[in-house]
């Protein structure tokens, strides 16, 4: 399957690797890979990671980032993984994921 992103998902990616950037821009790079690396194994095995349990429609799934503390929400589609979030793992839960 191909991930599309959502305009929300590419503003949260463009504000953490802002941030990042401006401190560490060797880390900005890692995280962005790691971003990348993340969502291509998501593309091969759709429903591997943990369904958002207070998602109404069900279908939204959450996978964490290796070795950074970041959370990717994304919706399985008929035909494409829907990039929905990109999240800080210290920031409160996504209202979102209430559907």
């Amino acid at each position: 399957m191909k991930a599309v992103y959502t305009q929300g998902a590419l503003s949260d990616l463009d504000d953490i690797l802002s941030r990042l950037k401006s401190v560490n821009p060797l880390a900005a790079a890692a995280v962005e890979h790691s971003v990348r690396a993340t969502v291509a194994r998501v593309e091969q095995w759709p429903r591997s990671a943990r369904a958002v349990a207070q998602w109404k429609k069900g279908n939204v799934r959450v996978v964490p980032l290796v070795r950074y503390p970041y959370m990717i929400f994304y919706q399985v589609m008929d035909e494409w993984i829907e990039v929905l979030h990109v999240r800080h793992t210290s920031r409160g839960p996504w209202k979102g994921a209430l559907g």
